[in-house]
């Protein structure tokens, strides 16, 4: 039997300083077996861009859906959680985009929840197949990830005054959305509108995502302990109604119960932004 560690090597790369209000940071899978290995990846709000090389990689939808990449994929924002597999050979180089990251890229494109797209049709010619195609000939992962950023310097637009400071905001806090709005005399709805379409998610998401979040680093937590849980201090917390809230945000997030969740996390990649 292969073990685990042997077939599957995935790593996550940092990024320079001068990108990280960017890419939160790259992320490289590869499967050096003959069997395909198959993960889950959990939501994390964020746009991302996925370079395949060698094999296809497979990505299957909440409907059991199938997406093959052959070289580059844009998808996102990663609001649930999604299976993904490696076939044998396969390699993957995702660019996670950071906040407001991709729409600085690529201005005001409309994109749905977990939503595939070509990034070559988001831009004038084919310039991210001419990309992949000289990544493919880089071998070393720090080499390809330098070509990128090299690469993308030129399209990345400033951030206008408004944005920056929605960018400060923790957790999507609608209070100082309320703050923001007055400061820049306009609506709070208007400031709400700016946030969804700079982020591609709104703030109320955004609050309930990180509830979310909270808890499931405290499973961890715990699990990591080996302690007994304590359901009624989690929902208290990390601000649950009650239990059954807890387990419908978790059936809604990642399709498993907190339970279940705590079984199968060893076959889940976790990307925090």
């Amino acid at each position: 039997m292969i073990r685990e560690d042997e077939k599957y090597h995935h790593f996550r790369i940092e990024v320079p300083p001068d990108f990280k209000e960017v890419f939160s940071h790259f992320y490289f899978a590869e499967n050096t077996s003959a069997e395909p290995v198959t993960k889950t990846l959990l939501p994390s709000f964020q746009t991302i861009l996925v370079f395949n090389f060698g094999t296809n990689t497979i990505l299957y939808s909440q409907v059991q859906t199938s997406i093959e990449i052959a070289k580059h994929l844009v998808l996102g924002p990663i609001k649930r959680a999604f299976d993904y597999t490696l076939p044998a050979k396969a390699e993957i180089l995702v660019a996670n985009f950071k906040e407001d990251a991709f729409y600085r890229f690529f201005g005001s494109v409309a994109l749905s929840e977990n939503h595939s797209l070509n990034p070559d049709d988001l831009t004038d010619g084919n310039c991210f197949s001419l990309l992949w195609s000289e990544l493919d000939k880089i071998r070393n992962v720090n080499h390809r990830i330098g070509y990128i950023l090299d690469f993308c310097k030129p399209y990345l637009k400033e951030r206008n005054v408004i944005v920056q400071q929605l960018a400060k905001i923790k957790n999507g806090a609608l209070h100082t959305i309320k703050t923001i709005a007055s400061q820049q005399k306009q609506s709070e709805r208007n400031i709400q509108l700016q946030y969804k379409k700079q982020f591609g998610y709104s703030a109320k998401e955004m609050n309930r995502f990180q509830r979310f979040l909270k808890a499931m680093e405290q499973l961890q937590n715990i699990a990591a302990k080996s302690s007994k849980i304590d359901w009624f201090e989690i929902i208290e917390e990390c601000g649950f109604y009650d239990q059954s809230q807890l387990i419908h945000d978790f059936k809604h997030y990642i399709h498993l119960s907190p339970t279940q969740y705590l079984k199968f996390q060893q076959d889940i990649c976790t990307v925090k932004p």
